[in-house]
């Protein structure tokens, strides 16, 4: 082989290298997060803690859209106060103004950050596509619990507050949405 050749096949085994990397940074980045609570990540869990503890913490809930999500989101109740271990429920309120279906999936996120590895959710709406009709309006629970290793950490552990955020963004309607049978809304 010779050197032109050698050269090609370098870069073109750099080339197949970086896209691999390139490909494999989402997912990765994903699990890191969720494994590790970073950037406010939060963890899932089947049931609430075996370990609830007295101390007790606020936990802080904000909702907010997409620019382009023309639904009205908002925290029915804007915090709790809950002791670290025990199960809490929440209620978000989404109402879609339009005269149209229009489907949203939620983001999220705890802040502060050094937090995110310690607030669990058992169940969500943001596990799930959410559909509201024209004119309906629903109230999705998000049950979850403070782990207690919290206090082991020492960055986390000071946290006056843990904020539960959540971001709603218009989703592409379902294909099968039509089979369901819902009427197309009538233009005017």
């Amino acid at each position: 082989m010779n050197a032109n050749q050698k050269v090609v096949t370098r870069l073109l085994g750099v080339i197949v290298l970086m896209g691999g990397l390139a490909w494999a940074s989402v997912p990765f980045y994903d699990w890191f997060c969720r494994v590790t609570g970073f950037g406010g990540t939060t963890q899932v869990a089947e049931q609430g803690s075996d370990v609830v503890l007295e101390q007790m913490i606020r936990v802080r809930f904000d909702a907010s859209l997409a620019h382009d999500m023309p639904w009205e989101f908002r925290a029915v109740q804007p915090h709790m106060d809950i002791r670290i271990g025990e199960t809490g429920l929440a209620f978000y309120e989404a109402y879609n103004p339009t005269d149209k279906p229009v489907a949203g999936t939620a983001s999220f996120n705890v802040t502060p950050y050094s937090t995110g590895g310690y607030f669990v959710k058992i169940a969500c709406f943001c596990f799930e596509l959410q559909v509201l009709q024209p004119g309906e309006r629903v109230e999705m629970p998000v049950s979850f619990f403070v782990d207690p290793a919290l206090l082991d950490d020492e960055e986390a552990r000071g946290a006056p507050a843990i904020t539960l955020s959540y971001t709603f963004h218009v989703t592409d309607m379902p294909e099968d949405y039509a089979a369901l049978g819902v009427p197309a809304p009538v233009a005017n």
